[in-house]
């Protein structure tokens, strides 16, 4: 293929046009050089996040968590604790240090001390300089586990705390040498209850997801394939400084359904007239995103089954945010989901799960498809969940997702996301909830 060819091929792809970003006023904003606080309509006071050219948490809140982690350290005797990054897996390093470790960083972290990180890849190590906080940054100098352990030899520590996916082979390489624990059940436990700060940039996080779901619905058309629906989203929040954690799709005829909860990857599948759509989204600031879950039809209004599954997710949802408060167990949750049962349907994902800044507990399913984690877990202040009841029939043909992230306030709960509460039509432009 020639120059020329592959430029009229481009052109009707719409690869150097913007005709899906020229569609809706919600693309444009992406391009706004003002504040994204503004375009985002957030409070003043998160204005100031995106003063920084990366964003950074307070030094009282990084102090709070190192505290934590000494707190923890004290608890079990320990004299050092190795946060691990490896492929991109493993938040504890960007929680204590602001560098999301990228391919892999080890990083020791010590009381009363400057924490030392290796960083593996060499043209990371200049940026990692520049984000980490109070670390010193060293190149691991592509030799795996060499320099850490020289490093370790030095401080003679005797007992030696890990958070992350230190693979097996190295964990044995550490356990020739010194005693080792694994402290992923006391970094989980620290990250349950979100800080007030956690909390604004999860409304970051929630206030870009809403705009990729009102993008996606703004912008869906008979024709498209959900590769463009995808493209959509990310549209939308991308020039914003956010980023893309996850947007799975379903798309389906609502005369002959055949999907019944989001996937998590897109097809070459169109979107045809009569179909119903539905996603999982969650759009990310740094490391904080949000989750909204909805549905729409396309060109057509919603079949009796698709009503009855979105009334009944609704009703459920209502039903398990109003038992929402401190000193709740969650099993009450799951019985507070019964409307899901008692009209004839039953539920494929998680009912409810812990979020921001991991997957955590509580994990329940309904009750005609329980989880397989414990479902006895005591309600506290400020921990963060996503409410998202997966609707479906029995056969597991057919399926509606409706939710969102909340989190437990003193007396109850708050949505921390402003997309409306409705079963949408293709080309609506949806209305944000006022807070």
């Amino acid at each position: 293929m020639n120059r020329r060819q592959f430029h009229h091929l481009a052109i009707g792809a719409g690869l150097y046009g913007t005709s899906l970003l020229a569609q809706t006023e919600l693309f444009a904003k992406a391009f706004d050089t003002g504040n994204p606080a503004d375009v985002l309509n957030l409070p003043s006071d998160l204005r100031s996040i995106f003063a920084q050219a990366y964003p950074r948490f307070s030094e009282a809140e990084y102090q709070r968590r190192k505290q934590g982690l000494v707190d923890v350290m004290n608890t079990a005797d320990i004299d050092v604790i190795l946060l691990v990054t490896a492929g991109g897996v493993g938040n504890a390093t960007r929680w204590i240090t602001n560098w999301p470790g990228t391919q892999q960083a080890l990083t020791i972290f010590k009381k009363d001390q400057t924490s030392t990180m290796f960083v593996e890849y060499h043209n990371h190590v200049p940026l990692a300089k520049i984000l980490a906080k109070d670390v010193e940054v060293i190149w691991g100098g592509d030799k795996g586990m060499g320099p850490l352990m020289e490093h370790l030899a030095q401080l003679n520590p005797k007992k030696i705390g890990i958070m992350g996916p230190l693979v097996g082979p190295r964990w044995k390489i550490l356990e020739s040498k010194y005693q080792v624990v694994s402290l992923d059940n006391e970094y989980i436990k620290l990250r349950m209850n979100k800080s007030e700060e956690e909390i604004s940039w999860l409304r970051v996080g929630a206030a870009m997801s809403d705009l990729g779901m009102a993008g996606l619905v703004k912008g869906t058309r008979p024709g498209m394939t959900e590769h463009q629906l995808g493209d959509l989203i990310e549209r939308t929040y991308i020039g914003l400084g956010g980023n893309n954690w996850i947007h799975y799709i379903g798309s389906t005829s609502m005369k002959n359904p055949d999907v019944c909860v989001p996937r998590q990857f897109t097809s070459r599948r169109k979107i045809q007239k009569g179909d119903f759509v539905f996603c999982e989204l969650s759009a990310s600031f740094w490391d904080y995103s949000g989750q909204v879950l909805r549905g729409f039809t396309v060109d057509a209004e919603p079949t009796s089954l698709y009503k009855d599954m979105h009334n009944t997710a609704f009703e459920a949802y209502q039903a398990i945010t109003q038992t929402i408060r401190p000193g709740v167990n969650t099993k009450e949750l799951i019985e507070a989901s019964s409307v899901i049962e008692k009209n004839g349907f039953t539920t494929n994902d998680d009912l409810v799960h812990g979020y921001g800044g991991g997957y955590f507990a509580p994990i329940l399913g309904s009750k005609s498809r329980p989880s397989g984690h414990s479902s006895d877990l005591i309600l506290k202040e400020n921990m963060c969940m996503v409410v998202q009841p997966n609707v479906i029939t029995k056969d597991e043909k057919a399926g509606v997702q409706f939710g969102e992230l909340i989190r437990v306030t003193k007396t109850g709960f708050e949505s921390l996301h402003r997309t409306p509460k409705g079963l949408f039509r293709a080309g609506q432009d949806l209305k944000m909830i006022k807070t």
